[in-house]
């Protein structure tokens, strides 16, 4: 029973929280189409399903400097471009700061959804910080 129950939890914990790592050949040929039509120059590509939608990662040394999500009909949800932290708005440290006692930003990201509409994250231990454009904080991810 009980390694029913641990089994259990380990399905919904890699399902539901956290990012799920796909190989090209199990993410939908309509969502592929979807990237190569957005990003042409996407190159060197790895796949993750995350909250539903397949997420595409490319560039840079990490392989994660542009992140594009696309919904499995394929259609454009939003992507995510690695920035330096230098580079978040100016209220977004200050406030890290002032509400997440001795967090540090790991990495920074600038959002743009389907509407053109920016965002941006800083990753802190224990999850995303999500901001306006001028830096005014929106929800913890």
């Amino acid at each position: 029973m009980k390694k029913i129950f641990f089994a259990g939890i380990t399905l919904v914990i890699t399902s539901g929280v956290m990012a799920q790592d796909l190989k090209s050949k199990d993410v939908p040929k309509v969502v592929k189409a979807a990237l190569v039509s957005k990003y042409p120059q996407a190159a060197k590509v790895s796949w993750e399903k995350e909250k539903g939608n397949f997420e595409a990662n490319w560039g840079g040394k990490s392989g994660e400097d542009n992140s594009a999500s696309f919904t499995p009909k394929g259609e454009f949800v939003e992507i995510v471009n690695a920035i330096k932290i230098s580079e978040l708005p100016s209220p977004v440290v200050p406030y890290v700061a002032a509400h997440y006692k001795g967090a540090k930003i790991k990495e920074a990201g600038r959002v743009t959804d389907a509407a053109g509409k920016i965002r941006y994250e800083a990753e802190i231990k224990g999850g995303d910080l999500i901001f306006d454009e001028k830096g005014k904080f929106i929800k913890k991810d």
